[in-house]
């Protein structure tokens, strides 16, 4: 069952509000103790299998990577004549713009080995997450995208959104257990991924666009 308007605008209010609220947190307070504590709990499991396994995770975040992965996808959904589909897949890439926008006024360090165990050294500012914001949006356009258009076969739908699904749901503990961001940093990413979600699904489903649920 579809949410209605007024529900939609309500949710993304408190979203908005949420994320607003925790950059203010962070601003004050960029080495928090809780955050601390949530990366050593989750570094308490390594192995080298597993530093691949959050690496690879992480892959499709990582330049030149994310910029290919999206042409390469919107290619595809513009090759079989969705290319409506394909220039909305296109504009995710605008995000990271608003990722840097946002790092820059927040301006919070990485994590150091101070602090925890670093097996992925990044630059430039770590509040929020521009893995976990691209994630959320880009995938879970996907995920939108394979639950409305209908002719997908069933089996690629299912191949897309569970994998999609996936990546969306490990990308947070991948960038902790990296010793990339801190957990404040994946939460923030991830509102931020879902407010830039609102208005892409907006102006996509705006204007009678002919698209049936199957």
């Amino acid at each position: 069952m579809l949410l209605n308007r007024k529900t939609l605008i309500a949710i993304l209010i408190i979203l908005i509000s949420s994320f607003i609220a925790l950059s203010f947190f962070i601003a004050h307070h960029l080495v928090w103790q809780f955050d601390i504590k949530a990366s050593l709990f989750i570094q308490k499991f390594q192995a080298g299998w597993l530093d691949k396994v959050m690496l690879g995770i992480s892959f499709f975040g990582e330049l030149p990577y994310s910029l290919l992965s999206v042409v390469i996808v919107g290619a595809i959904f513009y090759w079989y004549k969705y290319k409506r589909e394909a220039l909305f897949i296109s504009t995710t890439l605008l995000s990271g713009l608003i990722i840097l926008g946002v790092k820059n006024m927040i301006n919070r360090p990485r994590p150091t080995s101070f602090y925890v165990r670093l097996v992925e050294v990044n630059r430039f500012q770590s509040y929020p997450s521009g893995h976990t914001l691209s994630y959320v949006l880009f995938f879970g356009f996907l995920i939108i995208l394979m639950n409305t258009l209908h002719n997908i076969p069933k089996a690629t739908k299912h191949i897309v959104t569970y994998l999609s699904a996936f990546l969306i749901i490990t990308i947070a503990p991948s960038r902790i257990y990296l010793g990339a961001h801190w957990f404040t940093d994946t939460l923030g990413g991830f509102l931020l991924g879902l407010i830039c979600l609102f208005p892409l699904c907006y102006f996509y489903f705006k204007k009678g666009s002919k698209i049936n649920r199957s």
